[in-house]
């Protein structure tokens, strides 16, 4: 290879390897200090492209997004001395990038850390002013407002983020209590369905008693109306009878003797003994009756 050709690679090579060492960028996502030997020069680079002094300088970036500490469940303790499992995560952001590399160093699992720390603190310091009733159901929204408020200054001022928001996620009772609290709701659900079944069974022999009273009250009415209607018919009929009757006594009186006849000779294996002069036989011994 020609000699010159080397030459100028090697050059090439130095330049860029300077021009590395010289410029670098910084993200719109992102945070920036310039390090001498070190020791903090310039902080809260915007974003863009920079000049530093190879080997001299150092770059350190951050994220400057919305960030989240996931802590873990912890054990506090209520106004009634009752202890609860608290799972709770936060979100925040850095603030002041200078306060946040001399508080954590860079190292946002030791912010992370810190913050946690600082968060537990103010956590066990609200659940024990408040009752476990008032935690878990009435004023939990208070009580994570309360808490972000009296962080916010003290947050910012050690270690340069701003906090945005702190979240429980879930509230549980110790596993020893948990299954006390699990059996005393059991029976409580238990005692609570034998009144509603015992309730509902006073009710239906409630029902059941009123429906056979008012279909007794219906029957008898029915039994005194058809009753009435009944003795209104046989009135009539009687009426009607003794009208016709007294219209020819006579020919009444020889149909209700062939009606006595035909019943008293339907059934041919009877024997009667009669007096053939006896009024049984008036009509047929003369037809006119005589």
């Amino acid at each position: 290879m020609n000699p010159k050709i080397v030459v100028i690679l090697l050059i090439v090579g130095v330049v860029a390897l300077i021009g590395g060492q010289t410029l670098y960028t910084v993200q719109e996502t992102q945070r920036a200090v310039l390090l001498e030997f070190g020791k903090m020069t310039r902080a809260d680079i915007p974003p863009g492209l920079h000049i530093k002094v190879p080997f001299i300088n150092e770059v350190k970036r951050f994220d400057s997004r919305v960030l989240t500490v996931d802590a873990r469940p912890e054990q506090y303790f209520t106004k009634e001395k009752k202890a609860l499992i608290v799972d709770s995560f936060a979100m925040y952001r850095i603030s002041n990038v200078e306060k946040y590399y001399t508080a954590t160093s860079g190292d946002a699992f030791q912010a992370g850390k810190l913050l946690a720390q600082r968060i537990n603190t103010g956590l066990r310091n609200q659940f024990g002013e408040r009752t476990m009733h008032e935690v878990v159901s009435g004023e939990r929204e208070q009580l994570m407002s309360e808490l972000r408020h009296q962080l916010e200054a003290s947050i910012a001022g050690e270690l340069g983020v701003e906090l945005i928001d702190i979240r429980v996620k879930r509230i549980d009772l110790p596993e020893d209590v948990s299954h006390s609290v699990h059996d005393r709701m059991n029976s409580e659900r238990e005692r609570l369905a034998r009144e509603s079944r015992s309730k509902g069974q006073e009710k239906a022999e409630f029902i059941k008693a009123k429906a056979d009273r008012e279909r007794t009250i219906i029957e008898a009415d029915a039994y005194e109306q058809s009753e009435k209607i009944r003795g209104q018919g046989d009135a009539e009929a009687t009426r009607i009878y003794a009208s016709a009757y007294n219209k020819d006594v006579e020919f009444y009186k020889f149909y209700r003797s062939l009606n006595a006849y035909k019943e008293t000779f339907n059934s041919k294996g009877d024997i009667l003994l009669l007096d053939q002069k006896g009024d049984f036989f008036k009509y047929m011994n003369n037809i006119k009756g005589g």
